[in-house]
């Protein structure tokens, strides 16, 4: 089946990690209407409720918003993790040329490790606490290569000493627990990247580090992606972080994208009273803070009942300004606000530009 409903030329076919420099600036993610639901028995829980995104290859979008967005649910939707009982899954998830939404189990084992791959939030929790580092790498490469356990552990080791784990002949024996925070983090982008995969999906892969080992995880998935040609997702609620590595940015709330564009024109011209909220809470040290950083009133609201309307509204500070109540009663959809800028807000976009110009930026 075709993917006539995915907008945006094709430059090629699929190629592999060796052609991925002719290939880049090409669509190798195409998420279209995907939506999670879970049942709970305190009713159905929309995690992801309608989200649409492309990542090309070569190019990192950032995925961003509070804890309980939607932001890792969607990531793992992606990868295929959430196939249980419990889950409603629809939409379509195109992996290049191949459909995953439809695609039988099977087939999407067979495409984690080799095609895509993922940095999970806690390395320590990811990594099999009775095996060495070693043997768990060793086995991500021989999952999708018939080759001898000498020639997998030679490209563990190469993998090892390529994210900059020093020794990598005496830490392949070592224990997840023997490594620290930063270490862990650096063997579970050795495992992920052990395959060459064209899609790496990086979900908070900073959380609970020290700013500097930080900057070297950062520096190293671009750095890969460089050298791989790879389509890079980073998850995070740092939007320090997708402000030093992302290209594009997704901005999530209530499992909905209320924001896309390049990190430039989101940045730079926020159209979401979200983002506003978001860029507000972040501290500055570019320039001077006269004022006490400005949190978002209110909580995420739950995900079992979703506010009616505008989600974001109750706790929107313009959530009045139109008077038609259409915030309340009327979900928004996306909107082109710019060249491949895009929000979903009530706000007339004259009205968005005077509040963003006169009253939210003076105050960043």
């Amino acid at each position: 089946m075709g993917r006539s409903s995915v907008p945006g030329p094709r430059t090629g076919a699929a190629g592999t990690a060796g052609t991925s420099a002719a290939l880049e600036g090409e669509v190798f993610l195409s998420v279209r209407d995907l939506r999670i639901h879970f049942d709970t028995d305190d009713g159905l829980v929309r995690s992801v409720d309608g989200i649409s995104f492309d990542v090309r290859r070569g190019r990192t979008l950032g995925i961003v918003g509070e804890s309980g967005s939607g932001k890792s649910v969607t990531s793992l939707g992606i990868m295929g993790l959430h196939r249980s009982h419990s889950a409603r899954i629809s939409g379509e998830v195109w992996l290049d040329d191949d459909e995953l939404i439809a695609s039988s189990e099977d087939f999407v084992r067979r495409q984690r490790g080799r095609k895509m791959a993922m940095i999970f939030q806690d390395p320590l929790s990811a990594l099999h606490p009775y095996f060495t580092v070693g043997a768990q790498i060793t086995e991500a490469y021989r999952v999708h290569h018939p080759v001898s356990k000498k020639i997998a552990k030679a490209r563990a080791l190469d993998m090892l000493d390529r994210v900059g784990i020093p020794e990598p002949a005496k830490r392949y024996s070592g224990y997840p627990h023997e490594f620290s925070g930063g270490m862990r983090q650096r063997v579970m982008i050795a495992m992920a990247l052990v395959n060459n995969p064209e899609l790496l999906i990086a979900d908070e892969p900073t959380t609970a580090l020290d700013v500097t080992v930080q900057a070297q995880i950062l520096d190293l998935i671009r750095d890969l992606q460089k050298e791989f040609g790879s389509a890079v997702i980073v998850i995070t609620h740092d939007l320090g972080v997708v402000a030093e590595i992302a290209d594009d940015l997704l901005v999530m709330y209530a499992g909905r994208c209320v924001e896309r564009g390049t990190a430039e024109q989101v940045f730079e011209a926020p159209q979401h009273p979200y983002t506003w909220g978001l860029l507000g809470s972040m501290p500055r040290i570019d320039r001077d803070q006269t004022e006490r950083l400005i949190p978002v009133r209110g909580t995420p609201p739950s995900l079992i009942n979703v506010p009616a309307g505008c989600a974001f509204h109750p706790r929107c500070p313009h959530a009045d300004v139109p008077q038609d109540d259409k915030t309340r009663t009327l979900r928004p959809e996306l909107r082109e606000v710019g060249s491949g800028h895009f929000t979903a807000c009530h706000l007339a976009q004259e009205e968005r530009t005077r509040i963003w110009t006169e009253e939210v930026e003076p105050k960043l």
